[in-house]
Formats: C-alpha cells, sequence, structure tokens
C-alpha cells in the first residue's frame, strides 16, 4: 500500500501549490474536531516571520474540575528534556567543566564499560548502557516513587552493557540520567538549579523547570488514557528522570528555546554543530526529520500519557511545538497536519462519524475503476461487511464507512464517494477530486 500512497501524495502536492496565507482558523477547526471526539488534549504553538503566531490550547488540564488550559499551563515533555540536558553539558563544555571525550568511569566506575564510555557517547547513543526503562516489569514496579542517585545507579550498574561503546546506537534513557548526575557533580547543585540558573532564565524560559510531581495549583497538567471517559493516570515521579524525561514546560517556550539555540544567542556554533551531527540516525540531544525536503531538528517526548514534538526547521526560521496531556489517536497524523499547515499545504480535517452500511448497499460499489487522468486502476471488492481498496502490487485498502456511500482510509488521508447510478467513484485526496469510472 505504501507505493500508492507515496505516489498519490507526491502527485497532489506538486498539484496544489502552497496558499497565499496561513489558515489558523482551519486549525482551530482540525484540533477542535480531534477535541470533541476525545481524541486529543493538548496545547499547540507555531513559529513564523519572527513570532509565535499560532497559541492554542484544547481539552483540559484537569478533567475532574473541566480546568481549562491556558498559554501558561505546563505539561511533561517527556524526552523533550534531552535535548535541554545535551544543552546543558554543552554549556558545561563551554566553561571548561567537560569535555567531550572524556570517560565516565571517575563518575560512574560500577557502569560496565565506564572506562571506554565517553561524554560524546551518551549524548548521541553510543554508549551500551542498557535503557533502564526497557526492562518494564522492573520498571513499573518503581517508577512513581522518588529514587536516589544511588539507588538509580544501583539499577542501571545491574545490567549488561548492550554493545561496546561506539560500535552501534541504540536509545537509552540511562544515558541521559547519568548526563544529569556529571551535572550536578560538576557544578555542585542539583538539576533543577542548574536548568534554571544556566539556561532557563537566560533564556526568560518562564515556564519551563524540572518537577517532580505535576500539580494543578502550579498551573501543571495531569495525563490522562481515554477509556470510554478520560482517566487519569499515575504520575512518574521526577527524580527517576531527571534531565532524560522530567522537564515540565509549554509549546511557546519550547518555540523560544529553538529560535535561541539554532540563533546562537546561548552556544557557539560548534556546539549546535555537534548537537546537529547525526549518526546512525540520532544526533546529539537532537533529532533530524525531512518535511518535503525542507530539514528541521528536534525531538519527541513520552511520559505516562504525556506525548509532546518540537521541530524547527534553521534555514526558514520556523517552527512547532505540540505538547498533549491526552491522545487516543495516532500522532504522526496530527504531526503532519501541523506540518502542513506551517508549510502553507493543504490537509483534510479527520471524520470521526461512523455508519454502518448493510450487505446490500456494499454490493452496489463492488468493481474495477479506472480513470487515464488516475495513475492506478482500483478494484473495490467486499470481504465480510467492509469494502476493500485492491491495487496492483500493493496491499489492500480496508475501507471505514462515514456516510451512505462514503468511505475513508485514513493513513494515506483519502476518502472515497460512490455514485452507483452514475458507475461512479470519487477519490478525494489532498484537496483534489479525481474521477474514476467502473469498467
Amino acid at each position: 500500500m505504501k507505493e500508492i500512497i507515496l505516489l498519490t501524495i507526491c502527485i497532489l502536492i506538486n498539484a496544489i501549490g502552497l496558499a497565499q496565507e496561513i489558515d489558523t482558523a482551519k486549525l482551530n477547526v482540525y484540533f477542535s474536531q480531534l477535541t470533541s471526539n476525545n481524541k486529543f488534549m493538548g496545547s499547540i504553538a507555531m513559529y513564523k516571520d519572527d513570532k509565535v503566531y499560532y497559541n492554542k490550547q484544547f481539552g483540559f488540564s484537569e478533567v475532574s474540575n473541566q480546568a481549562l488550559p491556558n498559554k501558561e499551563t505546563k505539561y511533561r515533555i517527556g524526552s523533550i528534556s534531552k535535548t535541554f540536558t545535551a544543552v546543558l553539558i554543552f554549556k558545561a563544555i563551554e566553561e571548561h567543566k567537560l569535555s567531550l571525550t572524556e570517560s565516565i568511569d571517575s563518575f560512574f566506575p560500577t557502569i560496565e564499560n565506564a572506562d571506554k564510555i565517553t561524554i560524546a557517547h551518551l549524548l548521541q547513543h553510543r554508549s551500551g548502557v542498557h535503557s533502564f526503562t526497557d526492562d518494564k516489569k522492573t520498571y513499573l514496579s518503581y517508577y512513581t516513587q522518588a529514587k536516589t542517585e544511588m539507588e538509580m545507579l544501583e539499577i542501571i550498574s545491574a545490567y549488561d552493557s548492550d554493545f561496546e561503546p561506539d560500535t552501534q546506537a541504540a536509545y537509552s534513557n540511562s544515558n541521559y540520567l547519568l548526563l544529569s548526575y556529571i551535572l550536578e557533580k560538576k557544578y555542585s547543585k542539583t538539576f533543577a538549579q542548574i536548568l534554571e540558573e544556566k539556561l532557563c532564565k537566560p533564556l526568560g524560559l518562564e515556564d519551563t523547570y524540572f518537577s517532580k510531581t505535576m500539580s494543578s495549583e502550579l498551573n501543571e497538567a495531569y495525563s490522562y488514557q481515554f477509556d470510554e471517559r478520560w482517566k487519569a493516570l499515575p504520575q512518574t515521579h521526577g527524580t527517576i528522570g531527571l534531565g532524560a524525561g522530567s522537564i515540565v514546560s509549554t509549546p511557546a517556550d519550547l518555540m523560544k528555546f529553538s529560535v535561541a539555540l539554532f540563533g546562537g544567542e546561548f552556544l557557539p556554533a560548534k556546539h549546535v554543530k555537534n548537537m546537529t551531527s547525526i549518526k546512525d540516525r540520532f544526533g546529539m540531544g537532537l533529532f533530524q526529520s525531512i518535511y518535503f525536503d525542507l530539514i528541521s531538528y528536534g525531538h519527541n517526548g513520552g511520559l505516562d500519557n504525556f506525548v509532546s514534538m518540537f521541530r524547527y526547521f534553521p534555514k526558514e526560521r520556523i517552527g512547532f511545538a505540540v505538547t498533549a496531556n491526552g491522545l487516543d489517536y495516532d500522532f504522526n497524523l496530527i504531526e503532519t497536519v501541523v506540518v502542513k499547515s506551517l508549510l502553507n499545504q493543504h490537509y483534510d480535517i479527520p471524520i470521526f462519524t461512523v455508519y454502518k452500511p448493510d450487505a446490500k448497499e456494499l454490493n452496489q460499489y463492488i468493481g474495477t475503476y479506472s480513470s487515464n487522468s488516475y495513475p492506478v486502476t482500483i478494484q473495490v471488492v467486499k470481504k465480510k461487511k467492509q469494502l476493500v481498496l485492491l491495487v496492483a502490487n500493493n496491499a489492500p485498502m480496508p475501507l471505514e464507512a462515514f456516510a451512505k456511500g462514503k468511505f475513508k482510509f485514513d493513513p494515506a488521508a483519502m476518502v472515497f464517494e460512490f455514485i452507483p447510478n452514475n458507475n461512479e467513484m470519487l477519490v478525494k485526496q489532498g484537496g483534489k477530486t479525481s474521477a474514476l469510472k467502473r469498467e
């Protein structure tokens, strides 16, 4: 199925061009549609033309009290914390407290291969240190409890190394927890103090800080999982992750942070270059993402049911950040819509209406459809009580009905409308409609 999706999307993108103005009203409708169908709660900020031009919140920060979030509502940003920690490490390097090449054996002699593991290896996930969160059963037995450095080091040291340092790469939360402890040792301060004094205060990030637990009294959101209704989840204690995942922030602060980082306001260019140098998919505290041939850098985060992402396009000087405290939807689809809005591309408002056609109704849509102007021939078949589209050399596309004669295929953002009296099928995607005739 991947081939037809990519082919069709490429055709439509080339055809529609760019909109004259960014449609923030449509973006409101999009997120309102998600929220009203219990798919999303959270906050979004988009940066363009040297300012945050979109900053909206949806859903509740606390469901039980129906508390509405505002622009200052804080969300846990999970692993986006690693980008902040990486910046703090480079700040320490700039202050001659650390170097990328020094080993960690003087800090953590109980860690396997500590004499071979360097600061750079930790930053770029090339250490081989096993991620303590991968041991799900054990992790879930203590994640809500406060832990000391000694206790967490005992947990991490008990695991065998996943590989020899610098021979490969594997994402590990342990790497950035160790970096947090290194910062504390070098500055003789807590991670919270270092974050505030060395990064947040200089950059004016008033809504970004380390948090042990979330509190509605501090205008901090709680995380929720949807199971017939939004249900609050237990909180991971901040001491478990420190700079690996325990920072809270807002999308607007994440954009301010991005602009300062890539604008050279905080770190010299040589350090930013290290952060954005990708090896085996990993930078140092950053990942690279490419959209429509435009290069961005950022990170994703997930903790409890907080989900977040930020991206910044240095060349175009644009970016976005999304923080969610409730999600029952594909976050990748939200990412796609936000990117398309930012880049003035077409996107569709999702349809959540459920319609159940009977077998007789489905029978009238079966057949083979084609058009001289459409790149593929589509065969429509019925499997049990569902229509399925078949295209040569591609996986079947099961359709979901949302109205009489109307179906959708969400993975490709496609809508199909059947007009049996005319032996016609309309294919809608990316703002373009193609009419196919039944053979």
